[in-house]
Parts: structure tokens; sequence; C-alpha cells
């Protein structure tokens, strides 16, 4: 086996991370439901460097983005028991880089991404699972922007990958309000490809690995950087628009206040610095 051939295998352990390779099919799940996958830089880091290593592995036909339990993902850790968060020490200007990496890993690979959701999903995991080529969702399945409830703003590439999917209107709304927006309104409004009944999720969604894993490789990789390339063209400035704007935000005392407020239970009081 060539250095090459192992580039997955290769990977380290990640803990919070599952990363397998079994017929072609690349399975990167984040295994931390206590917090509902919250995500830090760690955790990050792994699932980037799982999808820049199967880039070059050519055992991997498809890719598969979960998450374990009953969620997706809760979007980067806040609270002070996580260990990625700033209550617990942690730097979320680490997480926004590692956010941004591994929406990019996701992007870049050249063959097709599945991100299953089937369950809440909220900040920067609604990028994650957007920077995916197909979004495969249960009908339990949410999608929550709720930056802006902390004194944020919608990070990982979200201004530009919810938009390209929703348009400005809904673009707007959902980062700008912090909506639930629920499986079936994310359908009909193009957030995700498609919404099963959550007693029949696993079997549909394994119904579409395969045929991916059995579809003529190159062709779906064209296909896939073909429509990429037409509709992510504001994808690269997004997200340095976005961080240049979150680590503004990041130093700000709103920031400190949402964090504060969510810890506490109660509704912010916000400055405007």
């Amino acid at each position: 086996m060539t250095t090459r051939d192992a580039a997955v295998d290769d990977l380290p352990a990640v803990d919070g991370l599952i990363v397998e390779l079994t017929d072609g099919v690349l399975s990167v799940t984040i295994d931390r439901p206590e917090s509902l996958n919250s995500l830090n830089a760690a955790v990050l880091v792994g699932i980037a460097d799982a999808f820049d290593a199967a880039a070059g592995d050519p055992r991997v036909k498809v890719a598969r983005l979960g998450g374990t339990g009953r969620g997706f993902s809760s979007g980067a850790g806040i609270g002070a028991d996580d260990p990625g968060s700033s209550e617990a020490g942690g730097d979320p200007i680490d997480v926004l880089h590692m956010a941004n990496r591994a929406v990019r890993s996701i992007v870049d690979l050249p063959q097709p991404v599945v991100s299953v959701v089937q369950g809440p999903t909220a900040g920067v995991g609604v990028s994650l699972a957007l920077a995916a080529d197909l979004v495969l969702a249960s009908e339990k399945a949410f999608f929550m922007l709720a930056f802006t409830k902390i004194g944020l703003m919608p990070d990982g590439g979200a201004s530009a990958l919810v938009a390209a999917s929703v348009g400005r209107a809904r673009a707007m709304r959902m980062a700008l309000l912090a909506e639930r927006i629920g499986a079936e309104e994310a359908l009909s409004w193009g957030l995700v490809s498609a919404v099963y009944p959550a007693d029949d999720f696993e079997t549909q969604v394994a119904q579409v690995i395969s045929m991916l894993s059995a579809g003529p490789a190159v062709s779906l990789a064209k296909t896939k950087h073909a429509i990429n390339a037409a509709t992510l063209t504001e994808l690269e400035p997004a997200i340095d628009r976005e961080t240049e704007g979150q680590i503004a935000l990041l130093h700000g005392t709103d920031f400190r206040e949402g964090i504060k407020a969510f810890q506490e239970r109660r509704t912010p009081t916000f400055t405007d610095r």
C-alpha cells in the first residue's frame, strides 16, 4: 500500500470524532452527543484533516458527514462545561479559523459529500451541513443561525452557503431573526436536498450514498466542481468578511453579555459595544 493509498488510514484519532472508510464510503461523524455534537477546535481540525486526506485517497468514492445521537451539530461550544468554549478557557478565534478550514475541505473535496441531518443543526453546524453537496434531512431536523442571539454574526461561510441555497430574503430572515427552520420549510426553501420520515431515514440515506458510490467518479467530480464554481463564487470573500467581522464581535462587550445571558438562561441586554 502506497502512502497515497494510506492517506485516510494514517489520520490520528480525535476525541469526539469518528472517521471510518468502508467500501468506498468515508464516514466522518461528530461524536459528542452529550452537547448535541458541539464543535471545538480539535474536532474541526479532525474534520478538515479527514476530508483533506480523502482528497488524496483513491479508495474514497463518497463521503458521509453526520453526528451521533439526536442532532447533527449545535455549533461551536459556548457552555462552561465545553472544553472548547471561551468560558472554559478555549480560544473562539481558533474555533473560527478551524471552522473555515473544515468548510473549505468539504467544498473542495472532489468526491461528493452527503450531510446527514437527523435533528438540531445550529450555528456553524449549519455551515458544515450546507458545505456538503447533498443535504439529507429527517423530518425531525431543523436549522438555526443563532449567532445574533449572543452578539455574533454567521461564520464558516454561512453568509454565502445559505444565500446560495435560499436567496437573499430568506438568508436575511435566518441570520437576522435567528429563526428555527423546520425540515419541511427547509425543503421548500431549497436549504436541503430531501426530507425523509424519521423511521426510514437511515435506509433512505444508505440508498443515496450507495447510488453515489456506484456512480462514475470522474463525472461526479467534474459535475460537483462545475456547480460549485457557478454558485459559490462568493464563498471565499464571504469567509474573509465573516472572519474580520466575527473577530471584532468576539472582542466586544455584547458577546460577553450574550454568553453570560445564555449561561443564566435569560434575555441578554446588549449595549452595542
